[in-house]
């Protein structure tokens, strides 16, 4: 199975392939420049790995949750590859593919994840590894004050932290997560939706094109309306 993963739904970009069971990536930490960068990743990539667009089997994006603007660039990206090569489109949480990563290098089974979602809020969730090697999400995804999150820890077994949450609110998560100090998955990688994109696909639910979606966790953003405005 040959698959193009991108992702670009936080303050860093990333793109990754799956090519003859092999993997290739590229990572970058470029805040307010991903309409710049993605697609020229995206072509030194395949040039790298020697591959076109018509080789891969479907076409996988980071959905969410994480910056509004970021998601829907990585989507429009995504769908316009797809559309040009005429492939399906998986799409991967932006949070189970940092807890996959945590997995794969730290050797975690059981994950927390809270990505800074400003507003004093983080996008949260928990991940524990199934059968497959992959991580399940366990409960939901949401949005929450970390403090709110923080407590929902206290009795449970998701101590490992991952994302920029847990560094953003560091004096809520400080009680209850064990490495606050040393969180070495700060951001999505695309490299780290392969393996999730690769089951998806087995099981049948890679969409067309038109059908792939964002999922904001936070559907509304309050803005602080001015005096004599509705």
């Amino acid at each position: 199975m040959n698959l193009l993963a991108i992702d670009a739904s936080t303050e860093a970009c990333s793109v990754a392939i799956l090519k003859d069971d092999q993997v290739f990536s590229d990572f970058e930490l470029c805040p307010q420049s991903h309409s710049v960068v993605l697609l020229p990743m995206v072509d030194k990539l395949l040039v790298k790995a020697g591959a076109k667009l018509t080789d891969f089997d479907a076409l996988v994006y980071g959905r969410g949750p994480g910056s509004f603007t970021g998601v829907r660039i990585g989507i429009g990206v995504a769908q316009g590859l797809a559309f040009a090569a005429d492939l399906p489109t998986i799409g991967i949480s932006t949070m189970q593919a940092m807890a996959q990563q945590a997995y794969e290098q730290e050797g975690k089974d059981t994950v927390s994840v809270a990505i800074d979602a400003r507003m004093a809020e983080v996008y949260c969730s928990n991940w524990q590894v199934n059968e497959q090697g992959l991580m399940a999400l366990v409960g939901e995804e949401r949005v929450l004050p970390p403090e709110q999150f923080a407590q929902s820890l206290e009795q449970g077994e998701y101590k490992y932290g991952a994302g920029t949450g847990w560094q953003a609110y560091e004096e809520a998560f400080q009680p209850i997560c064990a490495n606050l100090e040393k969180i070495s998955v700060m951001y999505p990688n695309a490299q780290y939706m392969l393996a999730l994109a690769k089951q998806e696909f087995i099981t049948g639910k890679a969409l067309p094109a038109e059908q792939a979606q964002p999922v904001y966790v936070r559907d509304t953003v309050s803005w602080k309306k001015l005096p004599g405005r509705e």
